[in-house]
């Protein structure tokens, strides 16, 4: 299931960031936004694993591998990005001028 990294992966992230970053509002904060985007990441990997098996129940069969290699690898690029912030919090966290 590990997949090579492509030139347009940064790009497409940064795709999604900027549409999440635009549905913040004063009535729909970062919170909100952060748990619809974490919904939708979840459907469409869901969505991912039914493609790759002829049957539910083949799917039923590989879910605990499946789950495992999704929360091991969302743990992998969060851990990433929490320690870019910690090292890079000043300048990241600077107020908008």
């Amino acid at each position: 299931m590990v997949q090579e990294v492509d030139n347009a992966f940064y790009e497409r992230a940064d795709a999604h960031i900027h549409l999440s970053n635009g549905q913040i509002t004063e009535e729909i904060g970062k919170g909100k936004v952060s748990a619809s985007n974490m919904y939708a990441t979840a459907r469409f990997n869901a969505w991912v694993s039914a493609c790759g098996w002829n049957s539910g129940q083949e799917m039923a069969e590989a879910k605990q591998e499946t789950l495992e290699y999704f929360v091991r690898e969302f743990r992998k690029m969060l851990e990433e990005n929490l320690d870019d912030y910690i090292e890079n919090f000043e300048s990241y966290m600077q107020p908008e001028s």
